[in-house]
Protein backbone atom coordinates (compact mmCIF):
# COMPACT_ATOMS: atom_id res chain seq x y z
CA UNK A 1 0.00 0.00 0.00
CA UNK A 2 2.95 2.32 0.50
CA UNK A 3 4.01 2.15 -3.16
CA UNK A 4 0.87 3.80 -4.52
CA UNK A 5 0.63 7.45 -3.54
CA UNK A 6 -2.00 10.10 -4.09
CA UNK A 7 -2.10 13.89 -3.93
CA UNK A 8 -4.35 14.83 -1.01
CA UNK A 9 -5.35 18.30 0.15
CA UNK A 10 -7.52 17.45 3.13
CA UNK A 11 -8.87 14.62 5.26
CA UNK A 12 -12.05 15.66 7.01
CA UNK A 13 -13.19 13.60 9.97
CA UNK A 14 -16.72 13.46 11.40
CA UNK A 15 -18.27 14.54 8.11
CA UNK A 16 -22.07 14.36 7.99
CA UNK A 17 -22.86 15.54 4.45
CA UNK A 18 -20.87 13.22 2.18
CA UNK A 19 -22.93 10.05 2.47
CA UNK A 20 -24.71 8.09 5.21
CA UNK A 21 -23.65 8.27 8.85
CA UNK A 22 -20.44 9.76 10.23
CA UNK A 23 -17.73 9.66 7.58
CA UNK A 24 -14.08 10.32 6.89
CA UNK A 25 -13.87 12.31 3.66
CA UNK A 26 -10.59 12.17 1.74
CA UNK A 27 -10.17 15.11 -0.63
CA UNK A 28 -7.89 14.45 -3.61
CA UNK A 29 -6.25 17.18 -5.67
CA UNK A 30 -6.80 17.43 -9.40
CA UNK A 31 -9.94 17.98 -11.46
CA UNK A 32 -10.50 17.97 -15.24
CA UNK A 33 -13.24 20.58 -14.76
CA UNK A 34 -12.64 24.24 -13.95
CA UNK A 35 -16.06 25.33 -12.73
CA UNK A 36 -16.10 29.10 -12.32
CA UNK A 37 -18.07 28.72 -9.06
CA UNK A 38 -15.82 26.01 -7.57
CA UNK A 39 -15.87 26.14 -3.77
CA UNK A 40 -12.64 24.16 -3.56
CA UNK A 41 -10.42 25.87 -6.16
CA UNK A 42 -7.36 24.42 -4.40
CA UNK A 43 -8.57 21.06 -5.70
CA UNK A 44 -8.39 21.92 -9.41
CA UNK A 45 -4.62 21.59 -9.86
CA UNK A 46 -3.12 18.20 -9.15
CA UNK A 47 0.09 19.80 -7.86
CA UNK A 48 0.72 21.35 -4.42
CA UNK A 49 -0.12 25.06 -4.32
CA UNK A 50 0.90 27.94 -2.09
CA UNK A 51 -2.02 29.63 -0.36
CA UNK A 52 -1.65 33.05 1.27
CA UNK A 53 -4.08 34.17 3.98
CA UNK A 54 -3.52 37.92 3.96
CA UNK A 55 -5.34 38.69 7.22
CA UNK A 56 -2.97 36.42 9.15
CA UNK A 57 0.19 38.05 7.82
CA UNK A 58 2.15 40.10 10.36
CA UNK A 59 4.55 41.53 7.77
CA UNK A 60 7.61 40.12 9.53
CA UNK A 61 9.43 39.52 6.23
CA UNK A 62 10.83 36.10 7.15
CA UNK A 63 9.41 34.62 3.93
CA UNK A 64 11.32 37.21 1.88
CA UNK A 65 14.59 36.41 3.63
CA UNK A 66 14.37 32.63 3.38
CA UNK A 67 12.83 32.07 -0.07
CA UNK A 68 15.56 30.97 -2.53
CA UNK A 69 13.44 31.85 -5.58
CA UNK A 70 12.45 35.42 -4.69
CA UNK A 71 8.74 34.56 -4.68
CA UNK A 72 7.89 37.00 -1.86
CA UNK A 73 8.35 40.76 -1.98
CA UNK A 74 7.30 43.84 -0.02
CA UNK A 75 7.16 47.12 -1.94
CA UNK A 76 6.06 50.23 -0.05
CA UNK A 77 4.64 47.97 2.65
CA UNK A 78 2.51 46.15 0.08
CA UNK A 79 2.80 42.40 -0.26
CA UNK A 80 3.49 40.69 -3.63
CA UNK A 81 3.79 36.97 -4.43
CA UNK A 82 5.34 35.89 -7.73
CA UNK A 83 3.73 32.48 -7.87
CA UNK A 84 5.28 31.63 -11.22
CA UNK A 85 8.66 31.36 -9.44
CA UNK A 86 7.44 29.11 -6.62
CA UNK A 87 9.00 25.62 -6.56
CA UNK A 88 6.89 24.42 -3.60
CA UNK A 89 10.00 23.94 -1.45
CA UNK A 90 8.08 24.93 1.68
CA UNK A 91 10.89 26.99 3.24
CA UNK A 92 8.74 30.09 3.57
CA UNK A 93 6.02 28.06 5.29
CA UNK A 94 8.45 26.75 7.87
CA UNK A 95 9.18 30.34 8.95
CA UNK A 96 5.61 31.65 8.77
CA UNK A 97 4.61 31.40 12.42
CA UNK A 98 1.29 33.18 11.84
CA UNK A 99 0.35 30.46 9.30
CA UNK A 100 -0.40 33.06 6.66
CA UNK A 101 1.40 30.82 4.17
CA UNK A 102 0.13 27.27 3.71
CA UNK A 103 1.09 24.60 1.20
CA UNK A 104 -2.08 22.95 -0.01
CA UNK A 105 -1.54 19.35 -1.09
CA UNK A 106 0.70 16.51 -0.01
CA UNK A 107 1.64 13.08 -1.26
CA UNK A 108 0.20 10.29 0.86
CA UNK A 109 0.20 6.51 0.68
CA UNK A 110 -2.90 4.37 1.09
CA UNK A 111 -1.53 3.08 4.40
CA UNK A 112 -0.93 6.66 5.56
CA UNK A 113 -4.55 7.54 4.92
CA UNK A 114 -5.70 4.42 6.75
CA UNK A 115 -3.91 5.66 9.85
CA UNK A 116 -6.52 8.43 9.86
CA UNK A 117 -9.42 6.23 8.78
CA UNK A 118 -8.84 3.71 11.57
CA UNK A 119 -9.31 6.46 14.17
CA UNK A 120 -12.96 6.73 13.11
CA UNK A 121 -13.90 3.06 12.75
CA UNK A 122 -15.98 3.08 15.93
CA UNK A 123 -18.09 5.97 14.60
CA UNK A 124 -18.76 4.10 11.35
CA UNK A 125 -20.12 1.11 13.24
CA UNK A 126 -22.49 3.12 15.39
CA UNK A 127 -23.75 5.48 12.67
CA UNK A 128 -23.63 3.42 9.49
CA UNK A 129 -20.90 5.69 8.15
CA UNK A 130 -17.66 5.06 6.32
CA UNK A 131 -15.20 6.61 3.88
CA UNK A 132 -15.97 9.08 1.10
CA UNK A 133 -13.56 10.01 -1.69
CA UNK A 134 -14.01 13.56 -2.88
CA UNK A 135 -11.98 16.25 -4.58
CA UNK A 136 -11.35 17.59 -7.08
CA UNK A 137 -12.22 14.56 -9.08
CA UNK A 138 -11.08 11.40 -7.25
CA UNK A 139 -11.31 9.28 -10.39
CA UNK A 140 -8.58 11.42 -11.96
CA UNK A 141 -6.16 9.65 -9.61
CA UNK A 142 -7.58 6.32 -10.67
CA UNK A 143 -4.92 3.88 -9.44
CA UNK A 144 -4.75 5.46 -6.01
CA UNK A 145 -8.53 5.79 -5.59
CA UNK A 146 -9.21 2.22 -6.70
CA UNK A 147 -6.63 0.85 -4.27
CA UNK A 148 -8.03 2.91 -1.41
CA UNK A 149 -11.58 1.77 -2.15
CA UNK A 150 -10.46 -1.84 -2.46
CA UNK A 151 -8.76 -1.70 0.93
CA UNK A 152 -11.90 -0.20 2.46
CA UNK A 153 -14.05 -3.04 1.20
CA UNK A 154 -11.58 -5.64 2.46
CA UNK A 155 -12.04 -4.06 5.91
CA UNK A 156 -15.84 -3.93 5.54
CA UNK A 157 -15.94 -0.13 5.46
CA UNK A 158 -18.84 1.57 3.67
CA UNK A 159 -17.61 3.51 0.62
CA UNK A 160 -18.88 6.53 -1.28
CA UNK A 161 -17.38 8.55 -4.13
CA UNK A 162 -18.27 12.14 -5.05
CA UNK A 163 -17.71 12.53 -8.78
CA UNK A 164 -18.34 14.84 -11.70
CA UNK A 165 -18.55 11.74 -13.87
CA UNK A 166 -15.78 13.06 -16.11
CA UNK A 167 -13.70 9.89 -16.34
CA UNK A 168 -13.31 6.97 -18.70
CA UNK A 169 -16.13 4.50 -18.22
CA UNK A 170 -13.62 1.71 -17.64
CA UNK A 171 -12.36 3.52 -14.53
CA UNK A 172 -15.82 4.26 -13.18
CA UNK A 173 -16.96 0.71 -13.87
CA UNK A 174 -13.97 -0.69 -11.98
CA UNK A 175 -14.66 1.61 -9.02
CA UNK A 176 -18.24 0.30 -8.81
CA UNK A 177 -16.88 -3.04 -7.60
CA UNK A 178 -15.90 -1.32 -4.35
CA UNK A 179 -18.62 1.31 -3.96
CA UNK A 180 -21.81 1.36 -1.89
CA UNK A 181 -23.00 4.73 -3.21
CA UNK A 182 -22.14 7.24 -5.93
CA UNK A 183 -22.79 10.97 -5.45
CA UNK A 184 -23.00 12.24 -9.03
CA UNK A 185 -23.04 15.93 -9.91
CA UNK A 186 -24.89 17.38 -12.89
CA UNK A 187 -23.65 20.93 -13.42
CA UNK A 188 -25.51 21.99 -16.56
CA UNK A 189 -27.45 19.97 -19.11
CA UNK A 190 -26.84 22.31 -22.05
CA UNK A 191 -23.55 21.25 -23.74
CA UNK A 192 -22.53 24.76 -24.83
CA UNK A 193 -23.19 26.30 -21.42
CA UNK A 194 -21.46 23.39 -19.70
CA UNK A 195 -18.26 23.90 -21.65
CA UNK A 196 -18.41 27.66 -21.15
CA UNK A 197 -18.75 27.41 -17.37
CA UNK A 198 -16.68 24.29 -16.62
CA UNK A 199 -14.14 24.15 -19.46
CA UNK A 200 -15.21 20.71 -20.73
CA UNK A 201 -18.06 19.10 -22.65
CA UNK A 202 -20.74 17.22 -20.72
CA UNK A 203 -21.02 14.43 -23.29
CA UNK A 204 -18.84 12.02 -21.29
CA UNK A 205 -20.59 12.94 -18.03
CA UNK A 206 -24.11 12.32 -19.33
CA UNK A 207 -23.03 9.16 -21.17
CA UNK A 208 -21.47 7.72 -18.04
CA UNK A 209 -24.58 8.53 -16.02
CA UNK A 210 -26.75 6.65 -18.51
CA UNK A 211 -24.54 3.58 -18.08
CA UNK A 212 -24.27 4.02 -14.32
CA UNK A 213 -28.00 3.98 -13.56
CA UNK A 214 -28.26 0.57 -15.19
CA UNK A 215 -25.64 -1.09 -12.97
CA UNK A 216 -27.74 -1.39 -9.82
CA UNK A 217 -25.27 0.62 -7.71
CA UNK A 218 -27.17 3.35 -5.78
CA UNK A 219 -26.70 6.80 -7.33
CA UNK A 220 -27.64 10.14 -5.77
CA UNK A 221 -27.78 12.82 -8.46
CA UNK A 222 -26.97 16.33 -7.28
CA UNK A 223 -27.39 19.75 -8.83
CA UNK A 224 -25.42 22.76 -7.56
CA UNK A 225 -27.72 25.76 -7.99
CA UNK A 226 -25.70 28.62 -9.43
CA UNK A 227 -27.62 31.89 -9.83
CA UNK A 228 -28.18 32.81 -13.51
CA UNK A 229 -25.95 29.94 -14.68
CA UNK A 230 -28.07 26.81 -14.31
CA UNK A 231 -31.14 27.77 -12.27
CA UNK A 232 -33.26 29.13 -15.11
CA UNK A 233 -36.58 27.39 -15.81
CA UNK A 234 -35.48 26.25 -19.27
CA UNK A 235 -32.29 24.70 -17.87
CA UNK A 236 -34.16 22.97 -15.05
CA UNK A 237 -36.77 21.53 -17.42
CA UNK A 238 -34.08 20.09 -19.70
CA UNK A 239 -32.28 18.57 -16.72
CA UNK A 240 -35.45 17.01 -15.33
CA UNK A 241 -36.47 15.58 -18.71
CA UNK A 242 -33.07 13.96 -19.11
CA UNK A 243 -33.17 12.45 -15.62
CA UNK A 244 -36.73 11.21 -15.99
CA UNK A 245 -35.75 9.46 -19.21
CA UNK A 246 -33.16 7.58 -17.14
CA UNK A 247 -35.81 6.63 -14.60
CA UNK A 248 -34.54 8.99 -11.91
CA UNK A 249 -37.18 10.02 -9.40
CA UNK A 250 -35.19 12.28 -7.07
CA UNK A 251 -32.46 14.92 -7.21
CA UNK A 252 -30.55 16.74 -4.49
CA UNK A 253 -30.19 20.49 -4.89
CA UNK A 254 -27.12 22.12 -3.40
CA UNK A 255 -27.43 25.87 -2.75
CA UNK A 256 -24.78 28.29 -3.94
CA UNK A 257 -22.70 30.11 -1.36
CA UNK A 258 -19.83 32.57 -1.49
CA UNK A 259 -17.44 30.68 0.79
CA UNK A 260 -15.16 29.66 -2.08
CA UNK A 261 -14.33 33.25 -3.02
CA UNK A 262 -11.76 33.68 -0.24
CA UNK A 263 -9.96 30.53 -1.38
CA UNK A 264 -9.63 31.87 -4.93
CA UNK A 265 -8.08 35.00 -3.45
CA UNK A 266 -5.68 32.95 -1.31
CA UNK A 267 -4.47 31.21 -4.46
CA UNK A 268 -3.95 34.52 -6.25
CA UNK A 269 -6.71 33.70 -8.74
CA UNK A 270 -9.68 35.69 -9.94
CA UNK A 271 -13.11 34.63 -8.69
CA UNK A 272 -15.36 35.17 -11.69
CA UNK A 273 -18.60 35.19 -9.71
CA UNK A 274 -17.54 38.09 -7.53
CA UNK A 275 -20.69 39.88 -6.39
CA UNK A 276 -23.05 37.01 -7.20
CA UNK A 277 -25.35 36.40 -4.24
CA UNK A 278 -27.10 33.17 -3.23
CA UNK A 279 -30.72 32.71 -4.29
CA UNK A 280 -33.32 34.13 -1.93
CA UNK A 281 -35.60 31.79 0.00
CA UNK A 282 -38.40 32.79 -2.37
CA UNK A 283 -36.32 31.92 -5.44
CA UNK A 284 -35.39 28.55 -3.92
CA UNK A 285 -39.04 27.81 -3.17
CA UNK A 286 -40.01 28.69 -6.73
CA UNK A 287 -37.38 26.27 -8.05
CA UNK A 288 -38.62 23.53 -5.71
CA UNK A 289 -42.22 24.13 -6.80
CA UNK A 290 -41.21 24.00 -10.45
CA UNK A 291 -39.37 20.71 -10.08
CA UNK A 292 -42.24 19.24 -8.04
CA UNK A 293 -44.62 20.17 -10.86
CA UNK A 294 -42.40 18.15 -13.19
CA UNK A 295 -42.95 15.09 -10.97
CA UNK A 296 -39.47 14.96 -9.48
CA UNK A 297 -38.74 14.62 -5.77
CA UNK A 298 -36.35 17.20 -4.35
CA UNK A 299 -33.88 16.82 -1.53
CA UNK A 300 -32.74 20.20 -0.23
CA UNK A 301 -30.80 20.83 2.99
CA UNK A 302 -31.98 17.59 4.53
CA UNK A 303 -35.67 18.03 3.62
CA UNK A 304 -37.53 16.11 0.93
CA UNK A 305 -40.21 17.72 -1.24
CA UNK A 306 -42.70 16.15 -3.64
Amino acid sequence: MNKIKGNVFDIQRFSLHDGPGIRTTVFLKGCPLSCIWCQNPESISKEPELMFFEKRCTGCGECVRICPNKVHRFVNNKRFIKRQFCKQCGKCISKCYSEALVMCGRSMSVSGIFEEIEKDRLFYKNSGGGVTLSGGEPLLQAEFSLKLLEECKERNINTVVETSGYARWEILEKALEYLDLVLYDIKQIDPVKHKTFTGVSNELILGNLEKLVGTGVPVNIRLPLIPSYNDQVSDLEKTVNFLKRLGTKKIEMMPYNEFGESKWNCLGKEYKLNGVKPQSNLAIQQIIDKLKSLKLKILFQGCEYG
